[in-house]
């Protein structure tokens, strides 16, 4: 996980002063290249470190590679926890967040502890593809919101392009592919804001209110599954050839649920889509690969999508006739004829 190694490179900086990118991906068992892209993130994170070029160069810590972890400013304990701190990390991440966490002054500990739980990270987009997320300008000051607990009133354009202004209690924030969302407690329940909608904040001086038992990403989840019933509403069950069931989930991403395996080594599997035509679309490329089995609908029009295939493409295959003629022993041999070559004797 990517966040084990960002902790992970600060930790090894503080203990070595200046490291490059190769010892990077050799102490951590990752690629050259993951490991710069680690290393600038931090950077572009607001963290104090930078590269040196030159034969001796590398990446160090600001102030000449002796700076201790513990002089990190507030902003940039947020940044970092905000970056590497989701309340779904893993074992080694949480007991190395933990050491970094005691390497703090104590005034801070309270708020890098408040951004581990901050934070999801969802990279898929909702359309199923990967995409570089850009920060909305307001979503520092929301950040900062979100962990010191204060509410916001917020003034937002919603997708029709109605402006609103209420008071929000700020929960945590998601990324989505490219796109943030705050999720945040109002008068009529929990909502969930699109971040680049935001177009004013001003700060009411007055703590959150957390539901009880509110857990940032069992709330997500719920989200999600929430939009997709809205976005997805058809489901189709399939059975899959094993052999292909990596090509059509590299097609579908999260739109696509595994199943069981039946004796024929056959794979259940459950698509959704926006409708069956959208479906018919996804599977047509697929043959006898993939048989739907729900719903009726998606199954006629398959069954229409073939008809229409095969009047378009007619089995165009022509058996090859070989005339012959007789030789001059009396015996036949094949004629030279169209599409038929013969060797000369």
């Amino acid at each position: 996980m990517r966040a084990d190694r960002l902790v992970a490179i600060l930790l090894i900086l503080q203990r070595k002063g200046r490291i490059t990118a190769l010892e990077v991906a050799e102490e951590l068992e990752v690629s050259e290249r993951t490991a710069r892209r680690d290393l600038e993130a931090l950077g572009m994170a607001g963290l104090p470190i930078y590269s040196v070029q030159g034969r001796n160069g590398g990446w160090m810590l600001a102030g000449g590679g002796k700076t201790d972890l513990s002089g990190l400013s507030a902003a940039e304990v947020r940044a970092l926890f905000m970056v590497a701190g989701p309340s779904t990390a893993t074992p080694n991440m949480k007991a190395a967040l933990r050491k970094l966490v005691r390497a703090l002054p104590e005034s801070f500990r309270d708020e890098a502890e408040a951004a581990q739980h901050a934070i999801v990270i969802d990279p898929t987009s909702w359309d199923g593809g990967g995409s570089a997320r850009r920060d909305p300008p307001l979503l520092d000051e929301i950040q900062r919101s979100v962990i010191a607990g204060e509410q916001l009133s917020l003034s937002y354009v919603a997708r029709d392009g109605a402006s609103t202004q209420r008071v929000a209690h700020p929960l945590g924030l998601a990324a989505k592919g490219a796109v943030w969302y705050l999720i945040a407690g109002t008068d009529g329940g929990i909502r969930t804001f699109r971040v680049d909608r935001i177009v004013e904040v001003q700060h009411v001086a007055e703590p959150v209110v957390r539901p009880d038992g509110f857990v940032l990403s069992e709330a997500w989840a719920l989200i999600t599954d929430e939009v997709n019933e809205r976005r997805l509403p058809i489901r189709a069950e399939l059975l899959v050839d094993p052999g292909m069931l990596a090509v059509l989930r590299a097609r579908t991403g999260q739109r696509i649920r595994i199943g069981g395996t039946r004796i024929d080594g056959r794979i259940d599997a459950e698509l959704r889509g926006q409708s069956v035509l959208s479906l018919g679309g996804d599977l047509a490329g697929f043959g006898g690969s993939v048989e739907v089995i729900e719903p009726a609908e998606l199954i006629e029009r398959m069954s229409t999508l073939a008809g229409e295939l095969a009047a378009l493409y007619p089995d165009r295959r022509r058996s090859v006739s070989v005339r012959t003629r007789p030789s001059a022993a009396g015996q036949t041999q094949p004629r030279r004829g169209r599409g038929l070559r013969v060797p000369p004797s």
